[in-house]
């Protein structure tokens, strides 16, 4: 009997049913939501801001401690952005915490968790401060153009980000060391090597003290590229490990890197764009009331977060499909590099956990980052009918 590819895929979905199938789906479908309030909740946030004068406040402060403009940015940014933060923790303490405890997907204690949230808020902080400080020296030399000057300051913004996150970032949340030798390291360095990666070492990470998803990556460029697989991913057989790393070292020899920075650039082009037009109106609009009437003021940061937010969430169909064209080529290449269509397989169906494994083609379009279990089953089972005879096919 000939091998089909559809049938095939259905014998996979029939592993996933019952409750486990109706908790996997509500997650995820929660997940949409989620969308949606965390945008409500964060424009709720400047919102209140502007409307209880804390920004006015502050900005004033800072214009009578310092005459300097860039640190005038840079001084108002950095407390409002953890002012923002102690404002929405409820709603992130839900969602990030106990939400995931909820379904199964934290292994974290409640302080372990906020000492991390804690160092990630602080980064996240100082990045948007340094770029606010860019950005807004351009929206004050180029009140007209500011939008194409700071698309280019955020691009090298996330490039440095990109950078430096293997070597300074990463290792404030996780452990890096090396893989002990053995099949699965012999495997993924001959993988690397047989695609022009540059790597002569493979990390293991210790994620699962912060949850059992299974993960690998290839980080970093420009000298800081490593190749690193967590535990959770060590615990699974060698041909699905295979698997995910073909997948991930498809990333880095098909340029994503590079590609996603030019990518996002253009939607942060795009974002700035209307937000150049949004701004002056919200000025005229609301900015009395605010006590904010420049451009020149620091406290448009909170007005240009609520426009950013609101273009973030109709833009959501756009940035996923843009991240899930890429995932679809680095699953192709890692079909290709590991041949191991099956371990492929299963492993995408591992990730059903807290994946909706089975969406309809525009739920898959508008809320998926990633290609589905289902996409992920049939392309490996399509992937196979085309190898069976292939003789090096695991």
């Amino acid at each position: 009997m000939a091998f089909d590819p559809e049938l095939a895929t259905q014998a996979y979905m029939a592993t996933l049913n019952g409750a486990a199938r109706a908790k996997s789906d509500a997650y995820f479908e929660g997940g949409y939501w989620i969308i949606l309030w965390d945008a409500v909740v964060g424009i709720l946030a400047a919102w209140a801001t502007l409307k209880l004068g804390w920004a006015r406040r502050l900005s004033a402060s800072v214009q009578a401690r310092t005459k300097r403009k860039w640190l005038q940015s840079f001084l108002f940014a950095l407390p409002y952005m953890l002012l923002t933060a102690i404002i929405t923790t409820p709603w992130v303490l839900y969602t990030g915490f106990f939400r995931e405890k909820q379904y199964g997907l934290m292994n974290q204690t409640l302080p372990e968790w906020l000492g991390e949230n804690s160092i990630g808020v602080m980064i996240d902080a100082l990045v948007v401060s340094l770029l606010f400080i860019g950005i807004h020296v351009a929206i004050r030399r180029a009140p007209k153009a500011w939008w194409v000057i700071g698309s280019g300051i955020t691009m090298t913004g996330l490039a440095i980000i990109v950078l430096i996150s293997p070597v300074f970032i990463d290792p404030l949340f996780n452990e890096y060391t090396s893989l002990p030798d053995g099949q699965v390291r012999q495997s993924v360095l001959s993988m690397a090597r047989a695609n022009g990666v540059p790597a002569n070492d493979v990390l293991l990470v210790d994620a699962s003290k912060q949850s059992d998803r299974i993960s690998a990556n290839v980080a970093g460029m420009l000298g800081t590229t490593r190749v690193a697989l967590n535990d959770n991913l060590m615990k699974q057989p060698v041909d699905e490990v295979r698997s995910v790393m073909g997948h991930e070292l498809g990333h880095y020899v098909l340029n994503h890197i590079y590609k996603l920075l030019i990518a996002f650039t253009l939607v942060v082009a795009f974002c700035f764009l209307i937000a150049a037009r949004a701004l002056p109106w919200m000025l005229s609009r609301w900015g009395q009331g605010w006590g904010v009437t420049s451009l020149e003021d620091p406290a448009i940061l909170p007005m240009a977060f609520i426009i950013l937010t609101v273009i973030g969430v109709f833009l959501t169909p756009v940035t996923n499909t843009i991240i899930r064209t890429h995932e679809m080529e680095a699953d192709l290449f890692g079909l290709n590099a590991a041949r191991a269509p099956d371990g492929f397989a299963s492993v995408a169906m591992k990730l059903s956990q807290y994946r909706k494994i089975e969406p309809g083609k525009w739920e898959e379009i508008i809320f998926f980052d990633h290609p589905s279990g289902h996409t992920r089953v049939l392309t490996a089972m399509q992937w196979k009918a085309e190898h069976l005879d292939a003789p090096d096919v695991r």
